[in-house]
């Protein structure tokens, strides 16, 4: 059982994760910060411990991988979290971006299709302190019987944008989604402007495991 210590020696390589996204260009102050409080190394194997602050996605098992820092913040400055906002998060995986969601205020729904990932992160996030909702399914279709959500990220690369998630969102709503096959996405923002209206901005390419279910990959 990996040890929850938060030492000066983390402390200080999450700053320099931090200098290393600014220089990427975010620059979300909100975000910068809760990817301070969120200690990645928390989600890590002992295995790869000494990895825990490199910007790159590493694997957690089940065939999924805990995204690249840059990717979590990339998506979370599109979505623009408001504190008290209701969101949805599609693919659990590790739990760290549902944690960084929780610090920027977020009343956080998360979804997950692997079973064995979905109770593992169960357990896990309440002992760092991460208060979320968990739900066991396919999040292609989104999680109806809690909509309208002021926000949806989807963490894994769809082949479309399903069309359940846009009717789950609040008009003023926003949903972004890596889009493309199953090697490459690129990231899209989808702002529901009225119920027949959806805005849509196009940005940077991205690798993301495939969003699996009814309305992803099969």
């Amino acid at each position: 059982m990996l040890k929850l210590e938060d030492s000066y020696l983390h402390k200080g390589k999450r700053r320099e994760l931090i200098r290393t996204l600014r220089n990427k260009g975010i620059s979300n102050e909100a975000i910068l910060e809760a990817i301070n409080n969120v200690p990645r190394h928390f989600f890590f194997d002992s295995a790869l411990l000494s990895h825990a602050y490199e910007d790159k996605a590493f694997p957690i098992g089940e065939g999924q991988t805990i995204s690249q820092p840059y990717t979590v913040a990339f998506q979370s400055e599109l979505l623009n979290v408001v504190p008290g906002e209701k969101v949805l998060e599609i693919g659990t995986g590790s739990g760290y971006q549902a944690g960084i969601l929780y610090c920027l205020g977020a009343k956080v729904h998360t979804i997950e299709f692997n079973k064995t990932l979905y109770e593992r992160t169960k357990r896990f996030l309440p002992k760092i302190g991460v208060k979320v909702k968990h739900y066991h399914g396919d999040g292609s279709l989104g999680l109806p019987e809690q909509a309208p959500f002021d926000k949806i990220i989807v963490t894994a690369g769809a082949p479309v944008v399903p069309k359940t998630l846009l009717l789950q969102l609040k008009i003023g709503g926003v949903l972004v989604i890596p889009v493309g096959d199953r090697k490459q996405q690129q990231m899209l923002k989808l702002t529901k402007q009225t119920s027949k209206k959806i805005l849509k901005e196009t940005f940077d390419n991205f690798s993301f495991v495939p969003l699996l279910g009814d309305e992803g990959w099969e």
